[in-house]
């Protein structure tokens, strides 16, 4: 259970956290270029430091009016400013409000705009934007300008820290279910929605992390996703920041990664399958261990067999792998660990099983109902379904986000009220329990397959398919009308074996439906396709496949073939 404090904002922990451990770098971040074959300078920020700069920002907020509860944009890429400003926001008592900016320009000012944030704190280009489209954020009073050069775009950040150190403003006490902010989904499968976070919501997954995850406190953690470096400073870990653009974890520099683990000693880390790929083939390339270390955590899209077991090779033979599962809406919720992976569920993957994400955390509480695309307003229609059986997950718990505040008709596909007036939350997400208690992720329920015949799940498919050994990712998308589609696989080779001939290409194709033909999952499926790039994935953690992109390429690629 969480503990019930007096003042239930997430960002008073700091002080703790300062008190405790004052000297014990919080933050610390490379600086200058990097130069092969020697040790990176960086720059550091002490839980103490962190913690009065926190104050400061929290103080000066305060003192120029910004009230509790109202939202500030914060558009700053992720580092030390980031995830200073997010606690110094949350300390004044209002509401950060968080976009991903690999969404795209179009997309960030839509979900801006809908929200009518209260102020902007943001990086000169991204204030410049909301001077032009001034129009669009009327409310926008309260903009600070991070960055060398302000242009009158707002008040600087230095002016805000100066006003917060001559202030003896006081912190607003905030209750567990006050907002806290507001994180907008990465837009994957649709527009962006606004979720809303209480202090209640960030402080349960605080907690859980810590528990679950086994989290020791001291150590360091390469935190290659924000909302974990956001996690370390309140579980007292010291947070070493990649140097890497953290809204394409694809494109990191593994050499760079491996010199933070290395030069660090860095016992945890945090990375999409995309970047664990990444740094797995340099590894492969140019043998290297990772013996520092002990924890590492991948999510953000399913993660194969072969990275777990690449990474199992690369850490300490006593290190904890997890594969964490959850959503913006909704996390953490489940966890497995490699060693089980690998042992007990990966030969049902390979076969079409799905890809087990483990048993949920004892807080969460979750059912298995019968698909339906339609709301759910009375909670009798939600029809659970039997071990075994593939249907739609619905969840609830202290983890579990209450509503979103932009697109509201999703409140509706999305949100369920029990009888006894909890909200459930349903995921999106398809699969089902095995005797163990086990869920096992099928894929988006929006990605479903349904032929005259049967329906088929992407996930079952597609782990199928990915075992060829041509074969980096794959897509299972459907051709034509929901009820008569016909299933065709759409496929990523691996930069070496990408066919460079008609005749390597029909071989690659044939193989493919022979594999097919060897399984359940797949035996119906007899189309493929070889994309000619890389697969459309998402903004936030490069892994998550955009069927969508792809099922309209398919369309144009035929019909234009016709």
């Amino acid at each position: 259970m969480i503990e019930t404090r007096q003042d239930a904002n997430i960002s008073a922990r700091l002080a703790g956290m300062a008190h405790g451990r004052p000297a014990q770098v919080a933050i610390a971040w490379p600086v200058g270029p990097a130069t092969e074959g020697t040790r990176r300078a960086y720059q550091r920020l002490t839980f103490a430091e962190l913690s009065e700069r926190v104050d400061r920002i929290g103080r000066g907020l305060i003192e120029w009016g910004v009230q509790p509860g109202q939202r500030l944009a914060l558009l700053v890429p992720y580092g030390p400013d980031f995830l200073t400003l997010v606690f110094g926001i949350l300390r004044a008592g209002a509401s950060v409000v968080l976009v991903d900016p690999g969404a795209g320009r179009r997309q960030v000012v839509n979900c801006l705009a809908e929200l009518q944030p209260a102020g902007f704190v943001a990086i000169p280009l991204a204030q410049l934007l909301r001077r032009l489209l001034s129009s669009r954020f009327a409310e926008a009073r309260w903009n600070v300008c991070v960055g060398r050069v302000t242009w009158g775009l707002g008040r600087s950040l230095s002016w805000l820290e100066q006003l917060g150190q001559a202030s003896h403003a006081s912190f607003p006490v905030r209750q567990p279910d006050d907002e806290a902010a507001v994180i907008f989904t990465s837009g994957s499968t649709g527009p962006p929605k606004g979720v809303l976070y209480t202090h209640r919501v960030f402080a349960t997954q605080v907690d859980l992390v810590a528990r679950e995850y086994e989290i020791v406190d001291g150590q360091c953690d390469l935190a290659c996703f924000p909302l974990f470096g956001l996690f370390d400073a309140l579980h007292g870990i010291t947070t070493i920041i990649p140097d890497m653009d953290s809204t394409r974890p694809a494109a990191a520099d593994p050499v760079r990664l491996i010199d933070a683990i290395e030069q660090w000693k860095i016992e945890q880390a945090f990375g999409s399958p995309a970047l664990w790929t990444a740094v797995l083939r340099h590894c492969k390339e140019h043998p290297r261990r990772l013996p520092s270390l002990r924890r590492v955590m991948s999510a953000g899209a399913p993660v194969s067999t072969e990275i777990l077991a690449g990474l199992r090779e690369l850490t300490d033979p006593m290190a904890r792998i997890w594969t964490p599962y959850g959503a913006t809406e909704a996390l953490p919720l489940a966890k497995i660990e490699a060693n089980e992976v690998l042992d007990e569920t990966a030969a049902a993957t390979r076969t079409g099983g799905g890809i087990c994400v483990g048993r949920f955390h004892p807080e969460v509480c979750s059912m298995i109902i019968a698909i339906t695309d339609d709301p759910i307003s009375d909670w009798a229609k939600a029809e659970p379904l039997p071990v075994g059986e593939v249907g739609e997950l619905l969840v609830s718990g202290p983890m579990v986000t209450p509503q979103y505040v932009t697109r509201l008709d999703q409140n509706t596909l999305h949100k369920v009220n029990s009888p006894d007036g909890v909200v459930w939350h349903r995921m999106g997400d398809v699969g089902y329990l095995d005797d163990q208690g086990r869920f096992w992720f099928c894929g988006r329920k929006a990605h479903r397959v349904v032929t005259r015949d049967e329906t088929l799940f992407s996930i079952p498919v597609e782990a199928v398919i990915n075992t060829h050994p041509y074969v980096y990712r794959s897509a299972l998308v459907g051709y034509g009308l929901p009820g008569q589609q016909r299933p065709v696989v759409i496929v990523e080779p691996w930069p070496e074996h990408r066919p460079k001939t008609p005749a390597e290409l029909q071989s690659l194709l044939e193989q493919l439906q022979m594999l097919a033909q060897k399984f359940d999952a797949t035996r119906s499926i007899r189309e493929f396709e070889v994309y000619p790039a890389g697969l459309p994935v998402d903004p936030r953690h490069n892994a998550k496949i955009i069927r969508e992109q792809l099922a309209s390429w398919l369309m144009q690629r035929r019909s234009s073939s016709a």
